[in-house]
């Protein structure tokens, strides 16, 4: 037997140059869809982004549409059929100079400016049946006009002032300062008049939430976060008139917060998820509403045992099309918007984003799974799916294949099996996925399997308790009790792996992210049977994380200092005797480096495996200055996989591998 071909696993190099495609628009007449595609600078030192067009009959190339040095994003169609797009394009010298909304023609020629606004813009929406978008942007509280707002950005870079002075709370999300500028919500025909702030004075209502226009673009819908007590937000939804900003909450539920507006085709209702406030006791629940103007609010997935990932409407608003974890997939799901009944579209092993409705019963979307990263499909009206042509899929050194087993209380626990290519019994890598509410159901370039399957590990990606798409009672397993069901069910599956004839069960490491990290972190001061442990973004001490996280409320409604002590890594690192790589970024907000700081001493001085007199230590601390909850930058995740690997190597396989020299 011949050795297998190489594939772009095999090369760290390759892996990263391949192109990746993200987000979908289609036309109202359903002629023309685009999506975006990002590949390396010439550097190789971050990915550009162009808007490409596809296909929509699935039989010619995508075909390349926009340019621009500094890339193009978050393309969507006009009325007439043009396309707009988010880029930075005069004064591509000046890296912090503002994005602005550019316009390509439907008939033909070049792209052109069609909005721009001192803070930039940053996401946009139009009207299906009018020549209107709505942008989100950011101005400074204090101005009262474009023009003042300029004035005042000018003032404080001439000044180089970066303060920031809060009133209120967060101040922090994901990696990113929110402020000085708030967000607010800016209304333009595209004729080339002045945009109308549709949001005067909106303070922190309108941080990372979402909205919609009518197809007619007389209103928008936003969800709008309002204060609440205990430092907390409650997200409403407003309806905004875009000819006089004239704003009126339209449904306010008063312990769940609703999110992802979708109006439709005929302005007459719309769709929103209402995620229900946890409590110590008791797990959120996500369902999906329908409110039809001028009657009460209709809650239509009660009684579904799902939550709705996305939702958009049928193109003649006979359905509401939504997306949802289920048993390690995501498949797609029409809901009738008067009785909620629920049909299933899509049943492989793919999960759906970025879900379009076309006329004719037609669906557009991005499809993913541990065997292929995101590409659009069509979708027809009799269930079948059809792969639109664009980048091609890479070929994995490897199989895939789902894992059953059963916990101790008798809860069935899935997994995906990463084995790779050949016959020989491979180590084991546990690989323990974050949030805690998801699923390894969908292709991620961060954390992929494939790059260690390449180099002969199998992977085992398992669903354990707190994982959605088993149902609530899944997730209420846990609830509470991070340290109890889900490690139990880590270890119950990583049994299951041990016993599969392609696994080595003397060859085993641990790894997880953010919760997967968390999690890491418990085992490592709950089991000695793996021979190394990886811990990224990783929870430590959770009376620490719960107040310093970038959104306290949202973790301080289950995290009680009873919770938090029960189930704190932190205080079981007197019983870690496994070699540990801790890695963090500087600029992680949603888990502070705080955490990775804490661990770090503490392994290094009341773990089993101390640092010696010397000062050596099996123990590694991989650190990013720069980065953020994910190490985003190419070259960094380069290395993120040559330190993971080499750390492996070590512990795992008993071999030794020269870092590279850019580590210094």
């Amino acid at each position: 037997m011949g050795m297998p071909e190489p594939t772009s696993f095999d090369d760290l190099d390759a892996y990263v140059a391949l192109p990746r495609v993200s987000g979908l628009a289609v036309s109202a007449d359903g002629t023309r869809v685009v999506t975006t595609i990002a590949e390396l600078n010439e550097k190789r030192t971050e990915y550009v982004s162009a808007v490409w067009e596809l296909d929509p009959a699935g039989l010619h190339a995508a075909r390349r549409l926009t340019r621009g040095a500094k890339g193009e994003s978050s393309p969507v169609f006009t009325a007439e059929g043009d396309v707009l797009f988010v880029a930075r394009r005069a004064g591509d010298d000046d890296d912090k100079k503002p994005a602005t909304l550019w316009r390509l023609p439907a008939a033909g020629g070049e792209a052109f400016e069609a909005l721009a606004l001192p803070g930039g813009v940053e996401t946009v929406h139009t009207a299906k049946d009018a020549d209107i978008a709505v942008v989100s942007a950011p101005m400074m509280p204090s101005a009262r006009s474009i023009d003042d707002d300029r004035r005042i950005r000018d003032l404080r870079k001439d000044k180089k002032v970066s303060a920031i002075l809060h009133a209120d709370y967060p101040i922090r999300h994901w990696d990113k300062d929110l402020g000085p500028g708030e967000p607010h919500l800016f209304g333009t025909r595209l004729d080339g008049s002045s945009p109308q702030d549709l949001t005067e004075s909106p303070g922190s209502a309108l941080w990372n939430t979402d909205f919609d226009v009518s197809p007619d673009g007389r209103f928008v819908v936003a969800s709008w976060q309002q204060p609440a007590a205990g430092a907390a937000k409650h997200v409403v939804l407003v309806r905004i008139d875009t000819d006089s900003g004239e704003r009126t909450v339209i449904a306010d539920h008063a312990d769940a917060d609703l999110w992802s507006p979708a109006i439709a085709p005929d302005g007459s209702a719309v769709a929103y998820a209402c995620e229900s406030y946890s409590t110590p006791d008791v797990a959120p629940r996500i369902t999906l509403c329908c409110l039809r103007f001028g009657q009460e609010t209709v809650d239509l997935t009660l009684h579904w045992d799902r939550w709705p990932s996305s939702v958009t409407w049928s193109h003649d608003g006979s359905a509401l099309i939504v997306t949802a974890d289920q048993d390690g997939r995501g498949p797609i799901f029409s809901i009738d918007p008067s009785g909620g009944a629920v049909t299933q579209l899509t049943f492989d092993d793919y999960a759906y984003t970025d879900v379009c409705a076309a006329p004719a019963g037609v669906l557009y979307a991005l499809r993913s799974s541990y065997a292929a990263p995101p590409h659009p499909v069509r979708i027809d009206a009799d269930g079948s799916v059809i792969e639109l042509p664009c980048v091609e899929l890479p070929p994995l050194p490897g199989t895939l294949t789902d894992l059953d087993t059963t916990a101790p209380d008798g809860t069935r626990v899935r997994s995906w099996l990463v084995l790779p290519s050949g016959d020989e019994p491979a180590p084991l890598l546990l690989w323990i996925h974050g949030g805690p509410l998801g699923s390894w159901n969908a292709w991620s370039w961060r954390w992929n399997p494939w790059l260690l399957a390449a180099r002969g590990y199998a992977v085992l990606l398992p669903d354990p308790g707190l994982s959605t798409g088993y149902g609530n009672d899944f997730i209420q397993r846990g609830w509470g009790a991070w340290g109890r069901a889900p490690f139990d069910d880590l270890m119950a599956a990583t049994d299951a792996a041990c016993a599969h004839p392609r696994v080595d069960a003397t060859r085993t490491a641990a790894m997880g992210g953010s919760f997967g990290g968390y999690m890491a972190n418990w085992v490592a001061g709950h089991t000695d049977r793996f021979d190394a442990i990886v811990t990224h973004a990783s929870l430590w001490a959770l009376d620490q994380f719960g107040v310093t996280t970038d959104a306290s409320y949202y973790w301080m409604r289950e995290m009680t200092p009873e919770m938090a002590t029960a189930n704190s890594p932190h205080n079981h690192v007197g019983r870690i005797a496994t070699p540990m790589l801790v890695i963090h970024g500087d600029k992680d907000y949603r888990v502070p480096i705080g955490e990775a700081l804490r661990l770090w001493y503490q392994l290094l001085t009341e773990s089993r495996l101390p640092a010696a007199d010397d000062g050596t230590s099996p123990h590694q601390f991989l650190y990013f200055p720069s980065e953020n909850h994910w190490v985003l930058s190419p070259q960094h995740a380069i290395l993120w996989y040559q330190v993971v690997t080499a750390f492996l190597s070590h512990h795992v396989l008993g071999e030794d591998i020269e870092l590279p020299e850019t580590l210094g």
